[in-house]
């Protein structure tokens, strides 16, 4: 199975810095989520990961760049654009074009078009598929040469929700077979269930790079909800900690104090608890937050000025 190291990437487009010395690690058996705010970076960063872009650094692949792979499709599946094919030839054909100079046989590319639910429109031109079932052709042409690795970008645009559901099913089993799964999304919501660990870029640089949950924990959102008949009481025992404390409609929401603290706050100041209860921050409360200053394009929640 195939270690992914990028190391120093980098890509200007004049004098914007698309990209600047990102270095990152996918390992064999994870799913790393790709995040960034639109104009972040992450499709130029995708692009020279495979050579499609000249920029600065080097991505390889258990050692060797996608230059030096031979039969690359079978080594590193890749879907960077939705419809990547030509529209009036038909799906199954589409796929034996791509499966020959890889020596890939005509029986794999049925058995890919059975894992994406596309073998009923095989015979199908794609330039008549919908955004979802042409998301399901690329994914089956990343899958063709049952590679080790695959590198996503956005493979669930224009999926329905039972289409996402199986993409997170069909990647996390790929992933536990071994394989290094690398995909962007901006479905925040689906990739807190999907990602094992996460790089996240603002204006192409580095922002967070490792497990999920230490990103989340890390944002500091999450709070401690905290009923008592003791509130004049607990309040300054936290404030002590350096917490901060609000109070709503008669329960205090603790910010800065973990519910180990606050129940020995609690003990040592005789306070009665009636309910300690931790509410985790969510992916994209923590997203928001790391990525807010490297938005790079941000409208205003008003009308018109």
């Amino acid at each position: 199975m195939a270690l992914i190291r990028a190391d120093g990437l980098g890509k200007s487009y004049g004098s914007t810095r698309a990209v600047n010395d990102l270095s990152f690690e996918v390992r064999p058996g994870s799913v790393t989520g790709f995040l960034g705010p639109n104009g972040s970076g992450k499709s130029t960063t995708m692009r020279l990961m495979l050579g499609l872009d000249r920029g600065e650094g080097a991505t390889t692949y258990d050692g060797r760049t996608f230059a030096e792979l031979d039969h690359p499709m079978r080594h590193v599946g890749t879907l960077l654009e939705a419809k990547p094919f030509h529209p009036t030839r038909r799906a199954r054909n589409h796929l034996r074009m791509l499966a020959a100079p890889n020596r890939i046989p005509d029986s794999r590319v049925d058995e890919v078009l059975e894992m994406v639910g596309l073998t009923s429109v095989a015979g199908g031109k794609p330039g008549k598929f919908s955004l979802g079932m042409g998301q399901r052709l690329g994914i089956a042409a990343a899958l063709l040469g049952d590679p080790d690795t695959l590198i996503l970008d956005e493979p669930s645009n224009g999926l329905d929700p039972q289409g996402i559901s199986w993409l997170r099913t069909l990647l996390k089993h790929l992933a536990g077979e071994g394989r290094s799964v690398f995909v962007s999304s901006h479905l925040l919501q689906e990739m807190a269930v999907l990602a094992d660990e996460l790089v996240v870029i603002g204006r192409g640089r580095m922002i967070a790079n490792g497990p999920v949950s230490d990103f989340v924990s890390g944002s500091g959102l999450g709070t401690v909800e905290v009923r008592t008949p003791d509130a004049a009481l607990l309040t300054p025992a936290l404030t002590v900690l350096g917490a901060t404390v609000a109070d709503e409609g008669g329960v205090l929401v603790v910010k800065g104090a973990t519910a180990e603290q606050i129940g020995d706050a609690a003990h040592a100041a005789g306070v009665r608890l009636h309910q300690l209860a931790t509410r985790q921050a969510t992916l994209e409360e923590a997203f928001l937050a790391a990525t807010g200053l490297s938005e790079e394009f941000r409208g205003t929640s008003g009308g018109a000025a």
